[in-house]
């Protein structure tokens, strides 16, 4: 199984810019995305707070394949990434880093890994340095923690107005943000597709939207009934 994981968090690189990374790298390695994995968060969080990603790390399976666009969108904490990685060696799971260019198994050197944790973000760094946010990422807005239920409303077929009215904010400013961060062209884009957050009701919570092949499958059974 392949799953790609890409990882929203306010000061990181957009969804948009993850997933190109990481259909370009695919389609180079000859590799076909079974599932997707997309991680919201209103806040940067300590993985003993990211339950349901945890959860996720521990379903992968001997020969599955994760590919993430850069290892910083796993965790920027060092220590928190080698937990990970040794999940990912110890059950026998290829990690692809597009960023890098390298798979990371059991077969490979240390001296190959070491260099990923060269140059690790620090947001809160930047934000006293002056030095501004890393490259492709977005200011924080109040819209950020709302971006599940956006995504589903768009993929739903609502419009901009529609999903205004339903989440009592302004249209105008929704509008912005939907453009500013291209959720329209994700929710279009047939390589993710945006399944319903767990608990929409706890605002700020980690959502973890794990969605299953619905759509290739719904095609599946229809080319099989024209047979």
């Amino acid at each position: 199984m392949t799953y790609a994981y890409l990882r929203q968090i306010p000061g990181a690189r957009s969804l948009m810019h993850q997933q190109k990374s990481v259909i370009g790298y695919a389609l180079g390695q000859g590799l076909e995305i079974d599932k997707e994995v997309v991680e919201h968060s209103s806040r940067n969080r300590p993985i003993e707070e990211r339950k349901q990603f945890e959860e996720f790390m521990h379903s992968l399976e001997r020969g599955d394949d994760l590919i993430v666009a850069e290892i910083w969108a796993l965790s920027d904490r060092i220590d928190e990434l080698m937990k990970i990685l040794g999940c990912t060696i110890s059950r026998e799971v290829s990690l692809h880093i597009v960023s890098s260019g390298l798979k990371v198994d059991k077969e490979t050197p240390i001296g190959k890994i070491l260099p990923l944790f060269n140059g690790r973000p620090d947001i809160e760094s930047e934000k006293k340095s002056g030095v501004g946010r890393p490259k492709g990422s977005k200011s924080r807005s109040k819209f950020d923690s709302l971006q599940p239920q956006i995504l589903n409303m768009l993929k739903e077929g609502m419009s901009v107005s529609a999903i205004a009215r339903e989440l009592g904010v302004n249209r105008s400013s929704l509008k912005d943000y939907i453009e500013s961060r291209s959720l329209k062209e994700l929710v279009e884009n047939t390589f993710i597709e945006i399944g319903k957050p767990r608990r929409t009701d706890i605002i700020g919570d980690d959502l973890l939207i794990c969605p299953f092949e619905e759509e290739r499958e719904s095609e599946s059974r229809q080319s099989q009934k024209r047979r």
